[in-house]
């Protein structure tokens, strides 16, 4: 059985997909091809076959053969691969046909001309976690907060033809009753909506959908459409939602489709205990995501993690609202980005921080590819730029950068602290005090706080390492404090008008054992029946 044989880019389709996944040849350093893998779990995980972590520097190579089916080619070939971490080669039939940067972002080549009636696909990676690229929580020595490292392929590697003139992308700009559509590639058709079309002209069309229905997470309404030129045809979606700020009774307030919103929210690290990066089966994304909402939450903050898009598709329609930060690079300084700020040091010049030039190069490329990659998923409302000062430089003109790319979302700028820079919230991070804030000229949004743990017997990574922000013996106990965080202190900032909160976490990671489910998803430690009722007034009292 071929692990993730579904088509993995479900806002751009087309009738043409052969998954590449399964078992491909191996091999690390100087080896010959001794080893297999199960592609697309990275060789850390149990779920790949190999379960092993080795030296960075060394290279990891991956090789399979493949034939293309009897009518497959239209007129290009296209090899595209979900992600892999950090530094790509690749080669088919011994012909190196592109090299890519960056772990957590799709990439494409066009391997036509050097196709044979059988071929070699050979991938060649380098592992780099020295701050250079967008690494997250990844570290050679796992610990409390940072996670076993991720290396190699860890989404799809497929195949697609396509015309010689094709449709690259579409980009879909909405309000609450229009939607344009603007196309990358080929740029003359026809958009259509139902029983709605519209011609493409110089590569965009622009349509009025009668009696809309507006996205939310209460009521996660999709649009299904297509885009038609002469030679290309293309499956997509989009929603129609507004995201804006405004006063209300005095107090700045996150606005969806017009009105106050609260966004009652999870920290998602994207961690999975046999898989790492990847779920065992795309269903993982949406067990977690339906998990969430039955407990009363409609949002999760992706943390210092672009995810693949199989996701994003289960949060639009499943209605998730999602908080998406950037990923990181850059170092991490205990004192500097834990300690001090813990005990008030929120305020820093940041033109002076992590001044490498190619290092804050890789972090707004690694801005731009994930804003390209995701801008269309209705379920996006939120971009965190930098988390807790990790990597954070020039945040003003990081801002700008990120605005000129999206008009239509939230930006939060400095999640936590080292605060000054320009931003769309005030957003901050509290662990160990009573939650005490008020608002001011800018939505308050509590982008981290509880992490409470509980570690449920047989059901934890280590049985002598715990991290946490407050430990709880028993499940019961956990429910309880939860319970009288929420009444006691959240609550009452949601009525001085706190936008949004964002409790650490889904799910456990490895020492990390705060989540509301156990690391292999086995135990929920807080059931909807325990819960919901606190829900229900954090998101109905507006």
């Amino acid at each position: 059985m071929i692990p993730w044989n579904e088509y993995p880019r479900p806002q751009l389709r087309r009738n043409s997909f052969l998954c590449l996944n399964g078992e491909w040849e191996f091999a690390v350093g100087e080896e010959n091809y001794t080893r297999t893998i199960q592609v697309p779990f990275c060789p850390e995980s149990a779920l790949s076959g190999v379960d092993a972590v080795f030296p960075e520097e060394t290279t990891r190579y991956y090789r399979r053969t493949f034939t293309l089916p009897a009518g497959f080619v239209n007129e290009r070939v296209l090899l595209h691969f979900g992600a892999v971490d950090t530094l790509a080669r690749v080669l088919v039939n011994d012909i190196p046909v592109g090299e890519h940067a960056g772990g957590y972002d799709a990439f494409c080549l066009d391997i036509t001309d050097v196709l044979q009636e059988e071929n070699t696909l050979v991938v060649e990676v380098r592992e780099r976690l020295d701050g250079m690229y967008p690494y997250g929580k990844q570290t050679r020595t796992p610990h409390g907060m940072w996670y076993t490292p991720v290396s190699g392929i860890w989404q799809t590697v497929w195949l697609e033809s396509v015309p010689r003139e094709y449709i690259r992308r579409v980009k879909f700009d909405v309000t609450l009753d229009t939607v344009t559509v603007t196309l990358d590639g080929a740029t003359d058709g026809v958009f259509t909506v139902g029983d709605l079309s519209a011609p493409i002209v110089r590569g965009a069309a622009t349509l009025t959908i009668p009696t809309p229905v507006h996205w939310s997470p209460e009521t996660p309404h999709l649009y299904d459409c297509t885009v038609t030129t002469a030679d290309d045809r293309v499956e997509s979606y989009f929603a129609l939602r507004t995201l804006t700020t405004e006063t209300v009774n005095g107090t700045p307030r996150l606005c969806l489709n017009g009105k106050p919103y609260f966004f009652h929210g999870l920290l998602d690290q994207g961690y999975w205990h046999d898989g790492l990066f990847t779920p065992a089966v795309p269903e993982g994304y949406t067990a977690d995501i339906r998990r969430m909402k039955a407990l009363g939450f409609n949002m999760l903050r992706k943390h210092i993690k672009v995810e693949p898009e199989r996701f994003y598709y289960d949060c639009d329609r499943f209605g998730m609202a999602v908080f998406q930060d950037m990923v990181n690079n850059g170092d991490y300084c205990f004192l500097r980005d834990t300690a001090l700020p813990t005990v008030g040091f929120l305020r820093r010049n940041d033109r002076r921080m992590h001044r490498d030039v190619s290092a804050r190069k890789a972090f707004l490329q690694g801005m731009e590819c994930t804003v390209k990659q995701l801008q269309n998923h209705p379920c996006i409302v939120y971009w965190t730029v930098f988390n807790e000062g990790w990597g954070q430089f020039c945040g003003s003109e990081a801002y700008s950068h990120l605005r000129a790319l999206d008009t239509s979302r939230f930006i939060d700028t400095t999640s936590g602290w080292f605060h000054g820079a320009e931003t769309d919230v005030d957003s901050r991070h509290i662990y160990f005090r009573r939650l005490k804030l008020r608002v001011k000229d800018k939505p308050l949004v509590l982008s981290e706080f509880g992490g409470y743990s509980y570690r449920p017997a047989g059901h934890v990574y280590s049985t002598e390492k715990n991290y946490g922000y407050g430990k709880c013996r028993t499940r019961e106990e956990l429910v309880a404090a939860l319970r009288r965080l929420y009444t006691a202190e959240v609550l009452p900032l949601v009525k001085q008008g706190l936008s949004a909160a964002v409790y650490t976490q889904v799910s456990d990671v490895e020492e990390e054992t705060n989540g509301l489910l156990s690391y292999d998803r086995a135990v929920e430690k807080v059931l909807p029946a325990e819960f919901a009722d606190i829900s229900r007034q954090l998101t109905t009292d507006e």
